[in-house]
Order: C-alpha cells, then sequence, then structure tokens
C-alpha cells in the first residue's frame, strides 16, 4: 500500500483548487514530475487564487503551454481554469463547496457527482483529493477492491 498523502484542512476555495489542480495534472504522469513542478506551477496559476483562475482566458492558457514552469498539456491546463469556475458556481449553488461535497448520501455517489462536474478527474484522483481535504472515503484497500485495476 503507498504511503499516505498529507491531509489538509482547507480555509478557503484556493484549498481545494490547489489539491484538485495537482490531482488533474498528476492524470497519467509520474508524482515526481508533477512534486517537481508544483512550486512553480502554483506561480503560474496565480497560487490558485480561485477567482483569479476562474477569469483566465483562452489566451492565458494558451501562453501557458508556452510556459515551462508548468506541465504544458493544453487540455489539463484549460482543464483548471473550468474547474475553477465550476467550483466557484457550486460553492455558490451550496452556501460552500465543503456542503456540496458532503451533499452526495455516500463515496459512490460524491464520485460520480465529481466526476461529472469536473474534467480529469478519475476515480484514483478523487479519492486522493477526497482523503487530502478530510472527507470521508472508504478505507484504501476497499477503494482499490471496488475500482483499483483489474
Amino acid at each position: 500500500m503507498p504511503e499516505a498523502p498529507e491531509q489538509i484542512n482547507p480555509q478557503s476555495l484556493d484549498d481545494y483548487l490547489d489539491i484538485m489542480s495537482k490531482v488533474v495534472f498528476q492524470s497519467g504522469m509520474s508524482w515526481k514530475v508533477v512534486e517537481a513542478k508544483w512550486a512553480t506551477t502554483r506561480e503560474a496559476f496565480h497560487d490558485f487564487d480561485v477567482h483569479k483562475v476562474a477569469d483566465m482566458s483562452e489566451k492565458d492558457v494558451e501562453d501557458l503551454t508556452q510556459d515551462t514552469r508548468v506541465i504544458r498539456n493544453h487540455r489539463k491546463l484549460a482543464a483548471i481554469v473550468g474547474n475553477a469556475q465550476r467550483m466557484i458556481d457550486l460553492d455558490k449553488e451550496h452556501g460552500s463547496f465543503k456542503k456540496y461535497l458532503r451533499s452526495h448520501e455516500d463515496f459512490d455517489a460524491t464520485l460520480k457527482a465529481i466526476r461529472k462536474d469536473f474534467k480529469f478527474l478519475g476515480p484514483m484522483g478523487i479519492f486522493y483529493f477526497l482523503y487530502v481535504v478530510k472527507e470521508d472515503v472508504p478505507a484504501y484497500e476497499e477503494f482499490q477492491d471496488r475500482y483499483g485495476k483489474k
């Protein structure tokens, strides 16, 4: 079993976006690559200020595809912007993003909702995201039995 990641107590939407974005970039890549670029990725994305990221234009995203501070995958870069916009909408709709995360009856429903609402998040990424932000997740072994690659 892999070592458990460090958990945080999210203080704002920015914290949620930071963790979610790390998951997006990790999709299909080595964590080491993502970690090596994380400090400069934060710079490029305005320290994951959710409103600044949500306001980024297509030109801003295009510019980032030439920026060596980040992983230059256009679809992932654009997904971060779209995810920030969706996070703001869900925060307003539910009264807080935490309330959105807790508005589903169980982990399966939460997983399904997050996959529908956000881009570049698969089951393992969502499990990681929810674990890091201290939401309820099944035991890792149970998760792997249910969702792991067979």
